[in-house]
């Protein structure tokens, strides 16, 4: 008669302990990240708590002869326009869109930082730029957006869902170490999700 291999038993002394280790070097970048996305999903959420005034400014400035060519003889005129503005004024945003009517090219620069308008006759150079900066509010409705924003946030923002769905998964194994805490912990999680099942069935529109 020969033996049946037994089957590799989970050491859940070493999978208890490498969710700690985990959930303490996750919360380092989780607790800063979700208190910043908690901030500015409560002003998201109440705009009218600060109501901080954009202040723009007006300039205006004329294009060299030079700058004129350049700018004619590229292959796109408005964005090259666009450019050399931005060389010469502190725009607020990135290049968003551009539109010629006859020889005047409305420009829009857009960002979290703030929004820049431009008006420039590609015939005489004259240029007219309304430069918004934007305030803390706005700022932190855009980063918690991610409008606007740039490659880089939205890294971020998936980063910070997936750091984030980790931390938990983790805390919910550290559970299962808390024998004594884990029926009162299923049970709350049980009532949460009926409480929030109840408020989107019920109350969302």
């Amino acid at each position: 008669m020969t033996d049946t291999p037994s089957r590799p038993r989970l050491d859940k002394s070493w999978l208890y302990r490498q969710s700690r280790m985990l959930h303490a070097y996750l919360s380092a970048f989780a607790f800063i990240a979700l208190m910043l996305f908690s901030l500015s999903g409560l002003l998201l959420n109440h705009p009218d708590w600060f109501k901080g005034k954009a202040e723009s400014q007006e300039h205006t400035l004329t294009l060299t002869p030079a700058e004129l060519i350049e700018a004619q003889r590229s292959d796109d005129p408005v964005r090259a326009a666009a450019a050399i503005v931005a060389e010469r004024l502190p725009l607020k945003g990135e290049y968003k869109s551009g539109e010629l009517m006859d020889s005047e090219a409305q420009v829009r620069f857009e960002g979290v930082s703030g929004k820049s308008d431009l008006f420039i006759n590609l015939q005489d150079g004259q240029v007219e730029a309304t430069i918004e900066a934007a305030t803390l509010t706005t700022m932190l409705h855009d980063l918690h957006r991610g409008k606007n924003s740039g490659a880089a946030w939205s890294w971020v923002i998936d980063l910070t869902a997936i750091l984030t769905l980790l931390f938990s998964l983790l805390g919910y194994v550290l559970f299962f170490s808390l024998r004594f805490r884990l029926a009162t912990s299923l049970k709350l999680t049980a009532v949460s999700l009926v409480i929030l099942g109840g408020i989107i069935v019920v109350f969302v529109p």
